[in-house]
Formats: structure tokens, sequence, C-alpha cells
């Protein structure tokens, strides 16, 4: 829906073939708990439209520990102005 989301400096290669972030901008997301595979994942969306985006782990690096696994058909990447 067009939400800004993510700093770009908050990006990392975590290994899992998807783009992972260690920290959302506030207030973008609201989450759920899904039990889709059979055990407990927080699922996230977008605050503002519904749309599903991924999960979020807690085997990120520092400073948050969080890994917010996101759908890369979900981002639009642009320039830092």
């Amino acid at each position: 829906c067009g939400v800004k989301l993510f700093e770009s400096n908050t990006k990392y290669e975590s290994g899992s073939g998807w783009p992972s972030f260690f920290q959302s901008l506030p207030d973008v997301f609201e989450t759920k708990t899904d039990h889709l595979l059979g055990y407990a994942r927080t699922e996230y969306h977008c605050k503002n439209c519904g749309g599903h985006h991924g999960h979020i782990f807690a085997d990120g690096p520092q400073p948050t520990g969080k890994r917010y696994c996101n759908n890369g058909v979900c981002l639009v990447f642009k320039e830092k102005d």
C-alpha cells in the first residue's frame, strides 16, 4: 500500500533467503500468533492495509535480537533522499 516500513540500515543478510531486517519503523505493523506449521510463530502484517509481510523470529542481530523475515514481493526498495 506504499507505507514506509523499514530503514535500509536495518537490513542484513540472515542466510534465510528472505529479505531480513532487525527493526521496523514504529507503528507500521500489527502481529498475531500463527500455528499453520504446527507451532506458534509471530506473523506480522501492515497496520494500514492488513497485508501479510512475514514472521518475526528471535534470532536476529543486536540491538533488537529480532529477525523480520519479509516476503520480498511486499517490498519496494527506493534510494534514500
